[in-house]
C-alpha cells in the first residue's frame, strides 16, 4: 500500500540546486523535495509521497485528512516515523519512482 500524506510547509530552502522544505505532518517534521510544486509557499499544504510534494492542498482537505488518519492510528505515537518512512521510501509493492524533476 501506498500513502501520501499532507503537511504544511514550515520552511524552504535551496539544497545542491534542489527546491527543498521542511514539511510537518501532525507534529513530525521531516525534509520534503517540493521541486514538483515551484508555486508552493510557507504555510501551504501539500500532499507527498516518498518524500516529493506532489500536489497542493486546501487547509481545511488537509486538515480533515490528518484527523481521519488520526483516528485509524496512523498518527499513534510509535508509529509516526514508521508511516512517515514508508511515505519516504515507498513500500515497494509495485511502486512506480518518480522522475528525477532535475532531468530534462
Amino acid at each position: 500500500m501506498c500513502l501520501a500524506v499532507p503537511g504544511q510547509v514550515e520552511s524552504i530552502h535551496d539544497e545542491h540546486g534542489m527546491r527543498m522544505g521542511r514539511v510537518n505532518f501532525g507534529g513530525v517534521v521531516k525534509e520534503i523535495c517540493l521541486a514538483y510544486l515551484p508555486e508552493i509557499a510557507v504555510g501551504d499544504y501539500a500532499i507527498v509521497h516518498v518524500g516529493f510534494a506532489i500536489s497542493r492542498i486546501d487547509e481545511a482537505s488537509a486538515q480533515a485528512t490528518l484527523r481521519t488518519f488520526a483516528e485509524l492510528g496512523l498518527l499513534d505515537e510509535g508509529l509516526q516515523e514508521e508511516g512517515l518512512e514508508e511515505l519516504r521510501a515507498g513500500d515497494g509493492a509495485g511502486d512506480s519512482e518518480l522522475p528525477d524533476p532535475t532531468s530534462g
